[in-house]
């Protein structure tokens, strides 16, 4: 498949990206700064690897990076808990280029935080409310206005909800539910969140579906 991926530069986009390379796709791979694209460089991948330098808030410099592509990913999202619209603003962004471009499969990634449907009570009636009132207000917010542009555009998107992301190895027995919450859902790690989402690229029964995965 020909996959484009934004966010390529961040630990779960260079995750994408090297999954993505491994399983034979052509990737193209849109960053702002080229030297921070930290991949492996052997031959046999970089063959399959188009890197394209773009501006994400500029949609019309997004639209040669998505034309012809069977589906778009997106690892954008805020850093810290600080005051953000960068999740809404990307997407925003990368619908609009999708549209232009006449392409159609879209898969981001959100977070867990913006939902409890499903969680453990422990979680759901305590943990996350608290959660959303404090320390992560500034992130739910823009994830949920993210994902409400997301669902409210015509294209075939799927939205993961992970929960805390980690820098383990991939273990390859990672939880999924579609539409709703997974109790105890504490952390996944990227590799896996990577996995999960290049599954289901092709998989119709998650489009326009939301999957949370959890470890």
């Amino acid at each position: 498949m020909n996959l484009t991926i934004f966010g390529a530069t961040g630990a779960t986009g260079t995750c994408l990206t090297e999954q993505a390379l491994a399983a034979g796709h052509d990737v193209t791979a849109v960053v702002r700064d080229p030297a921070r694209l930290t991949i492996d460089s052997a031959p046999a991948r970089q063959r399959h690897l188009r890197v394209v330098t773009a501006d994400i808030m500029d949609s019309a410099s997004l639209i040669p990076a998505v034309t012809a592509a069977d589906a778009v990913l997106t690892a954008i999202g805020p850093r810290g808990t600080g005051p953000t619209t960068v999740s809404q603003d990307s997407a925003r962004s990368i619908i609009a280029a999708l549209q232009k471009a006449g392409a159609r499969r879209l898969l981001t990634v959100s977070g867990s935080i913006v939902a409890d449907e499903g969680e453990s009570p422990y979680l759901r009636y305590l943990i996350k409310p608290l959660a959303r009132r404090t320390f992560l207000r500034h992130v739910c917010a823009d994830m949920r206005a993210a994902e409400a542009d997301v669902t409210a555009s015509d294209l075939d998107w799927t939205i993961a909800r992970p929960p805390r992301l980690t820098d383990k190895p991939a273990a390859g027995r990672y939880r999924t539910r579609l539409d709703s919450g997974l109790p105890h859902a504490l952390t996944v790690s990227r590799a896996d969140l990577a996995a999960c989402l290049l599954a289901a690229v092709g998989d119709p029964a998650t489009i326009r579906r939301h999957i949370a995965i959890a470890d």
